[in-house]
């Protein structure tokens, strides 16, 4: 049966193709998103169009509004009555969130909060929230598993998306809402901002500007294509499980040096580049132990790093530029 979804942050990277592959289904959407200045909101508005080409027709529509605005949110949860949230909006990165840490905890967790009240003055029984690998901090047990304790963050933005978890916790216990927080490794793909490390190789390649790579690119991360993440998301939603912390990654970590690499396979050039040292937020590896996914919601990712990497490049050629002009 078609459901009527909610999908916050629907203009951003993983809320569009969240987006698409909802309609595509046959759900309805509904997508709200603020076209915060975060990075250039023509970019969202580019994946919005994309949103349009890739599920014509499908009943979607999109607000612009923010999600800190509470009667705005308390009406939209009122009068459309959604089936689901799937809360993907917020502040995105660990460096920028040190330099504004009072905008993380106002949008991340206030943000939340505001969803959550709404959902449940209004009878929406499910939320499935975009959290992050990076609640596990400088962990020393890998590959990360959901009951390591995360409990020291590296960041604001990890603190606020692990005080959300929390947070969620509390309205399934007193309210009966059924909360499903998904944490995400190293998600990148078509759409994808261009402050991510994705986007940046790609239009260095394309311009010949070298790019930051930390510790020589020594660092693994557990890269997850966008499709793959967003099937998780889908699932999590069908699944209505009670109170859940899921990690969706892929399962493999891989040498940032080893990812570049794919990239220049694709595009036959060299990624340029400049040594810089590993800032103090960010952490030598994260590797997502899958297994919880794999039982509870069938997940089952499937697109290599070779694969993805040359899906990114196409989407930029076609919707950013062209590689080797200037």
């Amino acid at each position: 049966m078609p459901r009527h979804v909610l999908i916050t942050g629907a203009a951003g990277f993983i809320g569009s193709h969240a987006s698409v592959a909802f309609l595509r289904r046959g759900d309805r959407v509904t997508g709200l998103d603020n076209f915060d200045p975060y990075y250039d909101p023509a970019r969202k508005r580019a994946n919005v169009r994309e949103i349009g080409e890739e599920a014509p027709g499908a009943p979607f529509e999109l607000v612009e509004g923010d999600l800190r605005d509470r009667e705005l949110v308390n009406r939209l949860f009122a009068e459309r009555r959604f089936d689901a949230v799937v809360h993907l909006a917020g502040m995105a990165g660990v460096r920028a969130s040190v330099a504004d840490p009072v905008k993380y905890y106002d949008v991340n967790l206030g943000g939340t909060l505001t969803v959550l009240e709404a959902a449940r003055a209004n009878g929406c029984r499910s939320v499935v929230y975009a959290s992050t690998s990076s609640v596990y901090g400088a962990t020393l047990r890998v590959p990360f598993r959901e009951d390591d304790p995360a409990d020291r963050p590296l960041a604001p933005y990890a603190a606020s998306k692990r005080s959300a978890e929390l947070l969620g916790y509390s309205y399934h216990h007193l309210h009966g809402l059924r909360f499903t927080a998904l944490r995400f490794f190293t998600v990148y793909g078509p759409r994808g901002r261009p402050d991510m490390l994705t986007y940046r190789l790609i239009d260095a390649i394309r311009t010949g500007e070298p790019i930051d790579l930390y510790d020589g690119g020594r660092m693994t991360r557990d890269w997850t294509f966008v499709t793959d993440n967003v099937q998780g998301i889908v699932r999590a939603v069908d699944a209505e499980l009670g109170y859940e912390v899921i990690n969706l990654g892929r399962g493999e970590p891989v040498l940032v040096t080893r990812y570049l690499e794919a990239f220049e396979r694709v595009t036959g050039r060299a990624v340029p580049f400049r040594e810089k040292p590993r800032p103090e937020a960010d952490v030598d590896v994260t590797h997502a132990d899958i297994s919880k996914a794999q039982k509870l919601l069938g997940y089952a990712p499937t697109v290599s790093v070779d694969e993805g990497a040359r899906r990114a490049v196409e989407w930029y050629e076609k919707s950013v530029a062209r590689l080797g002009t200037s």
